[in-house]
């Protein structure tokens, strides 16, 4: 298991950690708005096919580091609004992720219980461009970074500094067009 986020297709990043169980705890983090806020973006989500999914960041409250460099600023509150392609309670979620310029991606975790762990499998998938691909692989790895660290009761890594770290690796990992 790599831990960096692995390119399948050249639209396709996949990322697989093991997190602390047991599996409806780990759901209850992808799911539920209050949880998921302190790893990813607060908001409602419908949680049947074809459901409304609307995320918010505020970056800012996921870590104790609480100011965005200024290329980042913008994305503080940033919304975005989907809807679910795929749900299996405790299982599988996917929906529709689509960017700035409407194009839809669409991401999908995967949990398998392992003992007391369980395997998350993340795969976004249909990305509309290789520079979109970077900034999701990047984002990405930070935000599931923080997840485990919640998931482990340990204080949550700085988001941004680990967040331009990580992206100025897959960079050079990923590398240009």
């Amino acid at each position: 298991m790599s831990d960096y986020g692995v390119v399948t297709k050249p639209d396709t990043v996949r990322f697989e950690r093991v997190l602390p169980g047991p599996i409806e705890r780990v759901w209850a983090f992808i799911t539920e708005s209050d949880k998921r806020a302190t790893w990813l973006a607060s908001g409602p989500m419908d949680l049947r096919v074809g459901g409304a999914v609307h995320l918010t960041w505020h970056h800012s409250e996921l870590s104790a580091e609480k100011e965005a460099p200024q290329a980042y600023k913008q994305y503080d509150g940033y919304q975005m609004h989907g809807r679910i392609t795929r749900c299996e309670p405790p299982r599988l979620l996917s929906y529709t992720w689509p960017d700035e310029t409407g194009h839809e991606s669409e991401v999908c975790f995967e949990l398998t219980p392992r003992g007391n762990d369980v395997l998350l499998v993340l795969t976004h998938r249909r990305i509309g461009n290789h520079k979109m691909l970077l900034s999701v692989s990047g984002g990405w790895h930070t935000h599931i970074g923080i997840l485990m660290d919640q998931l482990n009761g340990v204080e949550p890594r700085p988001f941004w500094t680990t967040h331009e770290r990580l992206q100025a690796e897959y960079n050079t990992r990923i590398g240009a067009e």
